[in-house]
């Protein structure tokens, strides 16, 4: 497996796997045991996708069959309109739960340009 060192000097794998558009719960969990089963170890999603719980369970799953949770790079984006102070941080304590996690490697913010954007068929306009 390939890294690259973040400026924090933490290391991240290359190659990473996206959860986007799995809304199948199950079917997510599904595929995020096999990416893990066959190597990979960044996992990325978001609390928009809504498939947080399921990638958590994948991870839990990985580290109860004796991957350590240190071999895991997990990505997840708060959404643009929470990135005031008080829903910034109410958003990832939210997707730890969710996630299952003590930590998250890398929290993003989800398009951070001022785009368009559409969240389940409803078009809207970021702040």
């Amino acid at each position: 497996m390939e890294f690259i060192t973040l400026n924090n000097g933490v290391k991240m794998p290359i190659l990473g796997y996206g959860t986007y558009t799995i809304e199948d719960l199950k079917e997510c969990q599904r595929c995020v045991e096999d990416a893990i089963s066959v190597g990979y170890r960044n996992i990325d999603t978001a609390e928009v996708y809504f498939n947080e719980r399921a990638v958590g369970a994948a991870v839990q799953n990985a580290i109860n069959g004796g991957i350590r949770r240190e071999e895991l790079f997990i990505t997840t984006k708060a959404w643009i309109n929470h990135i005031n102070e008080e829903k910034i941080l109410k958003s990832f304590e939210n997707s730890l739960q969710k996630l299952g996690l003590d930590y998250i490697d890398l929290y993003l913010i989800h398009m951070p340009y001022n785009d368009t954007y559409v969240v389940r068929g409803e078009r809207e306009q970021t702040l």
